[in-house]
């Protein structure tokens, strides 16, 4: 538990102290946010800094990093030494960081250009492929599950389906995260709220091993601890009215994140839930498409769904709390499928 804390009260700690000095080297180095010009409301926010994520995953890092310090000896003397790095926990950092590095990538390509437009989609599935294929060679050699699970293991085997599996969770929830990085305080916010499910999750899996089938359980309750800590602290500064945005490089991070702790933590499919608010706004982009394509008409006036509301005259902030709120509700039914016995 207390290094759950440490890693919470660190992470929340370096991230509200470094963001406001990043928020300076950021300006600057006028390294601000594009706005897509069909988004009239948001044209005010043009140049606000951007690349705010790097303070997140730093954080992150940082508050791991310390919730492994364990100043006591196995015979109870004081020493400086860490407890093991379970490679549960390095397996979610290298979809975390790895993600994060795509997005960086892609948020550096769109300030050199001066365009909302960075990495063809090629180029950023391909280094989302080499993320995903690095994980899932870790997890082969961890004797990770391979069953479908929801909260425990279904009995289904994917087999040589898992590393698709995968794919499609990595990838997936690193772009969907991203789309809903479109409102100030919008992904930071729900992330967070997310993350905090998985900290219970993790904990209680790892105070019922008998039940649940997780290795390293209490190792992924200290990465979310960072992880829902870090959303919160950078929401401080990105609340609305944003003073800074945590651009490709924060979203695709926390949504590697999301996923990566899903598939150790053996929850894959309970991710819909618990992040459903992501689902919603993909599935809207993909609806509006496909509409589109087919019918030459749009469902909605804008995607992702939360600037369709927007354009419907819904000031920003009742946008937010809204989101909010269903993310939050969410990720409550989610955890109300744990089992408590």
């Amino acid at each position: 538990m207390m290094a759950m804390l440490a890693a919470a009260v660190v992470a929340f700690g370096v991230t509200v102290v470094l963001t406001p000095i990043a928020i300076r080297l950021l300006r600057s180095r006028e390294i601000g946010q594009f706005i897509q010009e069909e988004v009239e409301g948001h044209i005010h926010k043009r140049g606000t800094p951007t690349m705010g994520g790097l303070v997140i995953v730093l954080a992150v890092i940082i508050g791991w990093f310390v919730a492994h310090l364990d100043p006591r000896s196995p015979t109870g003397e004081w020493q400086f030494g860490f407890r093991e790095f379970a490679l549960p926990g390095l397996l979610v950092l290298l979809a975390f960081v790895g993600m994060g590095a795509i997005g960086l990538i892609d948020d550096i390509s769109k300030v050199r250009r001066a365009r909302n437009l960075g990495l063809s989609k090629g180029w950023k599935f391909f280094g989302q492929m080499v993320i995903a294929a690095l994980f899932y060679w870790g997890a082969v050699s961890f004797d990770l599950s391979t069953e479908l699970s929801f909260t425990r293991p279904l009995g289904i085997d994917l087999g040589w389906l898992y590393p698709v599996l995968v794919l499609l969770m990595l990838t997936g929830f690193a772009n969907a995260v991203n789309l809903a990085d479109g409102l100030d305080g919008l992904a930071s916010g729900s992330a967070a709220t997310v993350f905090g499910g998985f900290v219970i999750i993790c904990f209680w899996q790892f105070r019922h091993p008998e039940f649940y089938e997780t290795r390293g359980a209490l190792e992924l309750a200290m990465l979310a601890a960072a992880l829902a800590a870090a959303s919160l602290g950078f929401l401080w500064w990105n609340a609305a009215p944003a003073r800074i945005f945590m651009g490709d490089v924060g979203s695709q991070a926390l949504g590697g994140a999301m996923a990566a702790l899903a598939l150790i933590a053996n929850t894959q499919l309970l991710l819909v839930v618990l992040g459903g608010l992501y689902v919603i706004e993909t599935l809207s982009v993909i609806l509006q498409v496909f509409t589109f394509r087919v019918f030459g008409r749009r469902v909605f006036r804008m995607a992702p769904i939360h600037h369709h509301f927007e354009l419907r005259d819904w000031p920003e902030t009742t946008v937010i709390i809204r989101f909010w709120i269903i993310a939050t509700i969410l990720a409550l039914i989610g955890l109300s499928t744990l089992k408590l016995r």
